[in-house]
């Protein structure tokens, strides 16, 4: 037998370029077979890529739509080879998914900001339609922050579309220390959970009643008092 033909269980012997011509016309087995012969390829080009955020699995599936795709796709009598043609296909799906995970993670909010105002977002649809409002609300809020502070919390808490920084590289980029970096940082997240300021934003996440007055005004006496603010002074 020769080695470009192949045993195909349910097929008999069956050359490649039979299995992509009956894969292409609607022969699912074929399809089946044919993506588990070159998974390896998926593999390869995922292991070669910048995936940022996006989880491998997640980009082995991306992966796997591209190389369906060349499958139905490809012309073996051009004379090239599968996997030199696929290769950039399963690439553009990769890179693809990366964007969209990109894209993703800039409209998202740092849960991390929200958990001021005792938000739980779970799988609720409503936070998932309502993203971009919130995040405009809050950059709203934060922009009003006196001072450097906006931009204390807008690097901490990577809110320019960007990695979060920590309190010691904000802090060598404004030419402080990381311990004034970090008392800023905590007199920003004090006035921005501040019901007077934060009305707005309040009312989309559904925390604009007493109880959640009464939890801010907790929060902002404790963190006034470890540094020294109102009733904090002996």
């Amino acid at each position: 037998m020769s080695r470009n033909r192949k045993e195909v269980s349910g097929f008999g012997v069956a050359t490649e370029t039979t299995l992509f011509t009956q894969a292409q016309v609607g022969c699912s087995k074929c399809l089946n077979e044919l993506m588990e012969q070159h998974e390896g390829l998926v593999h390869l080009v995922v292991r070669r890529q910048w995936l940022l955020t996006l989880e491998y699995e997640e980009a082995l599936q991306a992966g796997r739509r591209g190389l369906w795709r060349a499958i139905l796709g490809y012309k073996p009598e051009r004379g090239i080879r599968f996997s030199t043609y696929a290769y950039p296909a399963i690439m553009r799906y990769v890179w693809s998914a990366v964007k969209a995970e990109q894209r993703r993670n800039k409209r998202e909010v740092p849960i991390s900001v929200l958990a001021l105002y005792r938000y739980e977002t779970g799988d609720d649809p409503a936070w998932l339609k309502d993203q971009d409002e919130i995040r405009d609300s809050l950059l709203t809020l934060v922009k009003r922050l006196p001072k450097q502070l906006p931009e204390v919390v807008i690097a901490y808490y990577g809110l320019r579309d960007q990695e979060p920084q920590t309190l010691r590289a904000i802090g060598r980029c404004l030419g402080i220390s990381d311990g004034l970096v970090g008392q800023m940082r905590n007199e920003a997240l004090v006035w921005l959970c501040q019901p007077a300021h934060s009305q707005e934003l309040r009312s989309l996440l559904a925390r604009h009643n007493q109880k959640q007055y009464e939890l801010a005004d907790q929060m902002a006496q404790r963190m006034l008092k470890r540094r020294g603010g109102r009733n904090g002074r002996h």
